[in-house]
């Protein structure tokens, strides 16, 4: 098992995109909840990121809607449909925990789907940030809250586009 990695710029600070035998299986900000350990994202290398890094760059323009980069998401069956889930949460658009947890057909199961949703392994491309509590607020970010609500501002159009990405 080969592991690379690259960091990039983006207007929500450093992004780490880990690659496992070349497919995208980790993307995390600084000072993330859950980020593993340096040592374990393998040597710096940028080549398997090309198509990723251009899909954020078009993300953070306000060009692109939807990620199609090929995953890797190594977890428990369970977090894998929760991860799945995440990925049919519309651009600009929330789901809650329990209305996560619902779809997945086990409606008592959203503090589950909390704990599967703070594992997520690839922020942003798997939009963890979409998900918010039951009576609307902001719970519980990797990223931390501050950078939940500017990645929902900027989706839901009053943020405005990331013009300022450095990639």
């Amino acid at each position: 098992m080969e592991r690379l990695h690259t960091v990039v710029d983006s207007p929500y600070g450093p992004l780490t995109l880990v690659a496992t035998d070349g497919v995208l299986s980790g993307l995390y900000m600084t000072e993330q909840r859950h980020r593993p350990p340096e040592e374990t994202f393998g040597d710096r290398d940028p080549a398997p990121f090309g198509e990723a890094i251009s899909q954020l760059e078009a993300y953070f323009a306000g060009e692109l809607t939807e990620f199609d980069v090929p995953l890797r998401l190594d977890g428990t069956p369970f977090q894998r449909l929760v991860w799945d889930e995440l990925r049919r949460i519309p651009y600009g658009m929330t789901r809650t925990y329990g209305e996560l947890a619902e779809a997945l057909g086990k409606p008592n199961a959203s503090r589950a789907v909390g704990l599967a949703n703070g594992k997520n392994p690839i922020g942003v491309i798997v939009p963890c940030h979409r998900v918010i509590g039951a009576n609307g607020s902001l719970t519980g970010y990797g990223g931390g809250l501050d950078r939940k609500q500017r990645l929902l501002a900027f989706e839901g159009g009053t943020g405005g586009a990331a013009e300022d990405a450095l990639f």
